[in-house]
């Protein structure tokens, strides 16, 4: 009888325990809650900057245009020379030998908008050499641009590749001689002290409309041998390549982020 009746107790003791801690957490909860006001956690500056957004395709008010249809103005070629690509009804053509292009400015994160067309191909542009260019973010990330219509090529180099590094999650590409829209969002990579890479690049790219790339970390740059790898290096100009096909461009603009 007497065991039964210590057992009671303590089965009654570690109730209260169980239940005044259960009181006091609630407390310290109610506690906390008076403590923060609604204005404990709002601020008000900086205020956001005023953006007044494109419309089908138009380039917002703080974009930068690096292409209107109009010249090569924005652009030169790597050794500093004038780009030696042509403009035609609006439009930037490839012109095949006559090298890749690069901005005269300097980009690092960024929003870049870019529309392509790819050519009808001739007999010996098949594969690889079926519309094929590239955009080189930072000089050295590329982003494919290809015709990717009945193209039975390596899926890591499609269009809306990462190139080598990662395939598209589809393929949005609608046709040869119809113009592509990509809305690409680059987050650059970071180095830190003795170019120690502190925080790897990442993208999400956007092709007609459907995301092929889903904030994709990159493991380097995208070279057409050998592994990835990353070189220290500040903002770079924006790199449209020469691969010895017609591709046309236009209504090229960009936002630094």
């Amino acid at each position: 009888m007497k065991k039964t009746l210590v057992l009671i107790g303590l089965a009654a003791w570690a109730f209260s325990s169980v239940f005044a801690q259960q009181q006091n957490v609630q407390q310290n909860q109610q506690q906390r809650r008076n403590e923060w006001k609604p204005e404990s956690t709002e601020w008000y500056t900086p205020v956001p900057a005023k953006v007044t957004p494109g419309s089908n395709g138009s380039a917002p008010s703080d974009a930068i245009i690096l292409f209107d249809g109009k010249d090569l103005s924005k652009w030169q070629a790597r050794d500093g020379s004038p780009a030696g690509w042509t403009v035609q009804n609006g439009e930037l053509i490839v012109a095949p030998g006559a090298g890749t292009i690069q901005t005269k400015d300097y980009f690092g994160s960024c929003q870049l908008h870019i529309e392509f067309k790819t050519p009808t191909p001739g007999p010996e542009n098949t594969l690889q050499m079926k519309g094929n260019s590239g955009i080189m973010l930072q000089s050295r990330y590329e982003v494919q641009i290809l015709d990717c219509d009945n193209n039975p090529t390596y899926v890591n180099g499609y269009v809306g590749s990462v190139y080598k590094q990662s395939a598209p999650l589809v393929n949005p590409f609608t046709g040869t001689n119809e113009w592509q829209v990509y809305d690409i969002y680059w987050k650059a990579p970071v180095f830190g002290t003795d170019d120690k890479l502190e925080s790897p690049a990442m993208i999400t790219v956007v092709l007609n409309g459907v995301v092929v790339q889903n904030n994709y970390i990159l493991k380097g740059s995208t070279p057409y041998t050998g592994l990835p790898k990353y070189v220290a290096h500040g903002r770079m100009p924006l790199t449209l390549q020469d691969h010895g096909v017609k591709v046309a461009f236009r209504n090229i603009w960009i936002r630094n982020l």
